[in-house]
């Protein structure tokens, strides 16, 4: 599995959320909606979820391996500093 595109939409309002990502997978198969978090331990991301009958949300797509969840996790987050960098300049 290739991540061949990352796309970061900046939020500017002062809560957790930082920014809203997708990505391309293959040049063949997207994912919207995955969300980078902010909270007392710094940035993680959140796969994209949904509120299922009995109140709880559960992811729509997520990574099936703690390898790939990290991997995915940093691309992530590296493009979401390169995007806070660039915005500064």
């Amino acid at each position: 599995m290739n991540i061949t595109d990352v796309r970061v939409r900046k939020v500017e309002a002062e809560n957790r959320l930082k920014a809203v990502v997708s990505i391309t997978i293959d040049n063949e198969f997207v994912v919207h909606d995955i969300k980078v978090i902010e909270n007392e331990n710094g940035l993680f991301i959140a796969m994209p979820s949904r509120r299922s009958a009995d109140g709880q949300f559960r992811d729509v797509a997520h990574p099936i391996t703690p390898e790939t969840r990290n991997a995915l996790q940093q691309l992530i987050l590296q493009k979401y500093k390169e995007a806070v960098i660039e915005e500064t300049s």
